[in-house]
C-alpha cells in the first residue's frame, strides 16, 4: 500500500532525495535514449518500406505492358535463337513436301490432259504425252523433296529464318509499350544509388537485411524503454513508507509518462502490407514469373494520422483530426501537468477548480485508452479482410501458381502507447493516495 499523504511531513532535502533524483535521472535518460532510437528506427523503416514498395509496385510489374512485352519477347527470342530442325521434323517436312509435289504433278497432268480447243494447246498436249511420263515424274519426287529439305535445314537458311523472325519480334516490341520503362529506370537508378547496389538481387537482399535488423533493434529498444519505466515504478513499492520521497518520485514518474506519450505518438503504431510473393505460368514451355509485387503498403503513427487528417481538404476529416489532437495529445499532457501542479503547488493553486477538475475529473475527455482499443480493433478487422482477400488470390494448378503474403502487424509504437495508458492510470491512482490536499 502506498502511504496516504494527508498531512505533508516536513523533512529536509537530504542525501536520500539526491540519490533518488540521480537514480531516476539515469533511468529517465535510458528511457529517452531508447525512445529516440525507436523513433529513429521507425522513421527509417517506413522510408525503406516505401522505397521497396515503390520499386516493386504492382503498377511497375504485373500491370505494366512493358514488363509483359519484355518477358514474352525473351521467351520467343530464346525459342528463335535455339531453333533447330530435328531428324523427326525433317522426316515430317519431307513427307509434306512429297505430298505437295505429287499433288502438283497430278494437277498439272490433269490440266494438260483436258480437251484442248486451240492449236497451241493441242500441240502442248501432244508433246507432253510424247516426251513426258507422269510415273517418272512421281518417281523423282523423293529426290526433289530431299534436296529441298537439305537446303532449308542448312545453317545459312536457318540463320536467315532466325533473322527474319527476330526482326519481326523486334518490330512488335517497339510497337508495344505503356511508357513505364522510363519511370522504372529512373526509380531503379535512384534507389540503387541510395542503397549502394547495382542489381535487383543485391537490392532485395540489402533491403531485407536492413528491415530484419531494424525490427530486432526496435523491439530490443522497446523492451529497454519499458524496462526503465518498470524499474522506476518498482520504487513505489520499496518506498511506500518513505512519504517524504514520494513527491519527487511522482514528479519524475510524470516525466517518464511524458516520454512514453511522445514516443507512442510519433513512432509507427501499425503497418499494413499485402504482397504478391510470386506469380508464375508457362508460355511455349518456358516459365514466366513476377516476384515481390507490392499490392498495398501503409505504415502510420498516431501523429502522422492526425497531421494527414488536418491537412485534408474535407471539413469532416479536419474536424476529426482536430478532435484527435485535442483528446489524444493536448488533454493527456494537460492532465499530467495539472497532477504535478496539484501535488507540489500551494494549497490555493492545488485546490483551484480548474486544476482539480483537470487532475481528477477530466478522465472522460482523455481518449488515450479509447485509441488503444480502436487501434487493436482496426488491426484485427483490416488484418482479417486482407487475409480473406489474399487467400482468394492464391492459385496452384497446372496453368498458374501464385503465392501471397500478408505482413500486417502492430508496431513498437503501439505497445509504448499502451505502456503510457497503463502508467497514466497508475499515476492517477497514486495521486489520490499521496495528495496532501483534499479532493
Amino acid at each position: 500500500m502506498i502511504t496516504e499523504q494527508k498531512s505533508s511531513p516536513a523533512k529536509k532535502f537530504g542525501l536520500a532525495n539526491i540519490l533518488l533524483i540521480l537514480g531516476l535521472s539515469i533511468l529517465l535518460f535510458g528511457e529517452v535514449y531508447f525512445g529516440y532510437q525507436i523513433h529513429t528506427l521507425s522513421t527509417k523503416q517506413e522510408i525503406i518500406k516505401e522505397d521497396y514498395s515503390l520499386s516493386n509496385n504492382i503498377t511497375f510489374g504485373i500491370f505494366s505492358v512493358d514488363q509483359w512485352r519484355d518477358k514474352i519477347a525473351t521467351v520467343v527470342n530464346g525459342k528463335v535463337t535455339d531453333y533447330k530442325i530435328t531428324s523427326a521434323q525433317k522426316k515430317s517436312l519431307k513427307t509434306q513436301v512429297e505430298t505437295a509435289l505429287h499433288g502438283l504433278i497430278t494437277k498439272t497432268v490433269n490440266e494438260i490432259n483436258k480437251p484442248q480447243k486451240s492449236l497451241g494447246g493441242k500441240l502442248k498436249k501432244f508433246a507432253f504425252k510424247k516426251f513426258v511420263e507422269p510415273k517418272q515424274l512421281h518417281a523423282l519426287v523423293p529426290g526433289f523433296a530431299k534436296t529441298i529439305i537439305d537446303k532449308l535445314s542448312s545453317p545459312a537458311s536457318v540463320k536467315r529464318l532466325k533473322n527474319i523472325a527476330s526482326s519481326k519480334i523486334d518490330k512488335l516490341e517497339s510497337e508495344t509499350y505503356d511508357s513505364t520503362d522510363v519511370a522504372i529506370e529512373e526509380v531503379t537508378k535512384t534507389l540503387y544509388r541510395k542503397y549502394k547496389v547495382n542489381n535487383a538481387a543485391a537490392y532485395d537482399k540489402g533491403i531485407r537485411g536492413q528491415l530484419t535488423e531494424i525490427k530486432e533493434l526496435s523491439y530490443n529498444y522497446t523492451y529497454g524503454m519499458l524496462g526503465c519505466v518498470l524499474l522506476a515504478f518498482a520504487l513505489w513499492f520499496f518506498m511506500r513508507k518513505q512519504v517524504h520521497l514520494q513527491t519527487i518520485l511522482f514528479i519524475m514518474s510524470l516525466l517518464f509518462a511524458v516520454v512514453l506519450l511522445i514516443v507512442g505518438l510519433t513512432a509507427s503504431i501499425i503497418q499494413f502490407e499485402a504482397r504478391l510473393a510470386s506469380l508464375s505460368f508457362a508460355i511455349m514451355g518456358q516459365k514466366i514469373e513476377f516476384v515481390n509485387q507490392v499490392l498495398f503498403f501503409q505504415s502510420k503513427s498516431l501523429w502522422s494520422i492526425i497531421i494527414e487528417l488536418i491537412q485534408q481538404s474535407k471539413p469532416d476529416a479536419i474536424v476529426v483530426g482536430i478532435l484527435l489532437f485535442v483528446f489524444v495529445v493536448i488533454f493527456p499532457l494537460l492532465r499530467m501537468i495539472a497532477r504535478g501542479i496539484h501535488l507540489v503547488g500551494s494549497k490555493k493553486i492545488a485546490e483551484s477548480k480548474v486544476i482539480k477538475y483537470i487532475a481528477f475529473q477530466s478522465g472522460h475527455w482523455d481518449m488515450s485508452d479509447v485509441m488503444v482499443i480502436g487501434i487493436i480493433m482496426t488491426y484485427i478487422g483490416l488484418n482479417g479482410i486482407l487475409k480473406s482477400q489474399l487467400t482468394g488470390l492464391n492459385f496452384n494448378n497446372e496453368y498458374l501458381v501464385t503465392h501471397t503474403i500478408n505482413e500486417t502487424s502492430l508496431q513498437p509504437g503501439y505497445f509504448i502507447f499502451v505502456g503510457y495508458v497503463a502508467v497514466a492510470y497508475t499515476l492517477s491512482y497514486i495521486l489520490k493516495r499521496i495528495s496532501p490536499h483534499t479532493h
